[in-house]
């Protein structure tokens, strides 16, 4: 949707036309009842941007902890006391509507995904990015609402994996397996050729098998911990285990990733004392979201080795509906928000 409107205090006689859009605003820090919809003046591409129409996002647990600035730590990033980025949504598909003249990479009508962690902005019809940033035309074959939910997750779980040192053959387990870093986990997992354990809930064992995983545990039924099984790497993609219950069934020289500083606020203490006492590891990876990561998703996208799980389709205007659902921690893969048309 487009609304334009002019500026009466132009000194000229011709009229400055402003364009506005719909956009899902938060000006303080709070629950899902803080995000609200409005129109709100689009923004323009600078030489090295790329304006997209903005086809398709998702809310991501980054978005839910930007707008509720939980731990309260997370304001360093966030903004003491008040948002900064007033507009959330970091993973996007759209059209490219404009290019900078800077910007050789894209051109208009160009089909593209990525996500823009840190800056935001895909909870709106349009939304400006650097060519440079981690942003590629869309795979093959993909629609819009399957490229919008491709990024996060992976690259989330790309780093934990780098970090872990993962060789091919060597087994790992996946706790939370059926979330969007989890489903992203036993993908990349079997990419890299490890065994992969996944441990999810009753209701997704069939997805966890259709994922590639070789065995899967239900939770709900049988405590991975005491079944004597180890493993090299345990991986926990929703920060809700802990080291200690599940040490004795990491092996010797093995690496328990951590994903979540939020929930899990001693991790980092954990990571620093375990590189110099013991021999098993802790470590709670930073991700860093490149270029380059986007490309080989959009890679193994196009070579039949990644797919994109989505649970639910909400239109911008449910947003806040949307997130209350990501926020009860029982979402399949990721949660889409459809914005515009294709």
């Amino acid at each position: 949707m487009e609304t334009r409107r002019t500026d009466p205090t132009s000194p000229t006689t011709t009229e400055t036309e402003v364009i506005e859009m719909k956009a899902i605003t938060h000006e303080r820090y709070g629950g899902p009842e803080v995000l609200h919809l409005e129109e709100v003046e689009r923004p323009k591409p600078k030489p090295d941007e790329v304006l997209i129409r903005v086809v398709a996002t998702t809310v991501n647990r980054s978005d839910c902890g930007f707008r509720s600035a939980e731990p309260f730590i997370a304001r360093y990033f966030t903004g003491l006391l008040r948002p900064k980025c007033r507009i959330l949504g970091s993973e996007l598909a759209g059209v490219v509507e404009e290019v900078g003249d800077d910007v050789t990479e894209f051109a208009v009508g160009d089909r593209v995904f990525g996500v823009n962690s840190g800056r935001f902005g895909a909870h709106a019809e349009y939304m400006c990015m650097r060519a440079s940033s981690p942003l590629a035309t869309m795979p093959e074959g993909t629609t819009f609402d399957e490229a919008a939910s491709l990024c996060d997750g992976a690259i989330i779980a790309l780093t934990a994996l780098r970090h872990s040192n993962l060789k091919a053959g060597q087994p790992i387990l996946v706790y939370g397996a059926s979330g969007s870093i989890g489903t992203a986990a036993i993908q990349l997992a079997k990419h890299y050729g490890a065994h992969v354990t996944a441990v999810c809930g009753t209701p997704n064992v069939g997805l966890a098998r259709s994922l590639g995983a070789d065995e899967v545990v239900d939770y709900l039924n049988e405590d991975f911990t005491k079944n004597g099984e180890v493993y090299d790497v345990i991986f926990d993609a929703v920060g809700k285990h802990s080291f200690r219950r599940c040490r004795r069934s990491l092996a010797r020289g093995g690496t328990f990733v951590e994903t979540d500083l939020g929930f899990i606020w001693h991790v980092p203490l954990l990571a620093l004392a375990t590189r110099f006492i013991g021999s098993k590891r802790v470590t709670l990876p930073v991700p860093k979201y490149t270029k380059p990561d986007v490309l080989l998703i959009k890679q193994l996208i196009e070579t039949g080795e990644y797919r994109a799980v989505i649970d639910r389709r909400y239109p911008l205007d449910d947003l806040v509906d949307a997130t209350k659902y990501v926020e009860t921690g029982q979402k399949v893969g990721n949660v889409v928000i459809t914005v515009g048309e294709a």
